[in-house]
């Protein structure tokens, strides 16, 4: 059975829905899932759509071919093509903190995300232990004030890996612009704070000093606009008067476990569209 999912969005018109079911019932393919969603407001269409196809001799490429020819042009879409044999692979960047990476591997290794982890990354070494008792690759890059000499390595291990996405586990350092533009709407970061509120590097304290009742955890896509890309997750939690910064602290880092494996699940599985610095996320 080849399974293949296709994200498509374009200028919101007359029969697209129609034009790509019915394309898809003459290929002999059947629809699994399927979602759509118009914004209203820059009349723009977008779709998530899973098709299963029983036919041996179906080739995935010639599907590609053709669609572009008949639907794609037609309609003028911006559309990508996935097939679900091919598990997409993800880097780990990492500093210090170990929460969210044991939160990562463990749901990795116990299958539950669809994905490959070539090897980790980090600009300290303490964390190397994790990596090894979970038999992945680890790689210390030290990241001094030639910033640039350590991307430079990183970007080469990115290749040789061939690696399609890149997950920011508390890296706590900023992502250049040269990286960036090599994976747009690639490079997930967790933020311990529910953006846009409390930006910067200590939103826990600055969360304390303002008595809040909610703290949060939001993961996004990171632009060259420190902790204003794209969220692709939230979540929050109460607290009280009687929380000093180490509650928050700890209850937000449960939080950020949590919010980065969603985010991370959504993009690994092909549920999140971004458009005009906001997503659009399928069930």
């Amino acid at each position: 059975m080849n399974k293949i999912t296709l994200l498509i969005h374009c200028k919101d018109q007359y029969n697209i829905i129609a034009s790509i079911t019915n394309y898809i019932v003459d290929k002999k393919g059947n629809i699994v899932y399927l979602d759509q969603h118009v914004d209203r407001e820059q009349d723009i269409f977008f779709m998530r759509i899973v098709i299963e196809f029983s036919d041996l001799f179906f080739s995935r490429l010639k599907f590609k071919s053709d669609f572009k020819e008949t639907i794609a042009k037609k309609f003028e879409m911006n559309w990508h093509m996935y097939s679900n044999e091919n598990k997409m692979r993800m880097a780990l960047f990492i500093s210090k903190y170990d929460h969210c990476l044991y939160d990562i591997l463990g749901r990795y290794n116990s299958g539950e995300l669809n994905l490959e982890i070539p090897f980790i990354v980090s600009n300290h070494p303490d964390l190397k232990p994790i990596a090894d008792s979970f038999k992945i690759p680890f790689y210390h890059i030290p990241v001094t004030k030639k910033k640039a000499i350590a991307e430079e390595k990183q970007l080469e291990l990115l290749d040789k890996y061939n690696i399609d996405f890149i997950v920011l586990a508390r890296y706590m350092q900023i992502i250049s612009k040269n990286v960036i533009s090599r994976y747009p709407s690639k490079i997930i970061n967790i933020h311990h704070s529910f953006l846009p509120a409390f930006v910067g590097a200590k939103p826990y304290h600055s969360a304390f000093k303002r008595g809040v009742k909610i703290i949060g955890s939001t993961s996004h896509y990171v632009t060259e606009q420190l902790d204003e890309g794209p969220i692709i997750a939230q979540d929050v939690a109460h607290v009280t008067h009687t929380y000093s910064i180490d509650d928050l602290i700890a209850k937000g880092r449960d939080l950020e476990k949590i919010v980065l494996s969603n985010a991370i699940k959504l993009h690994a599985n092909h549920k999140v569209m971004v458009y005009n610095n906001k997503t659009v996320v399928f069930s």
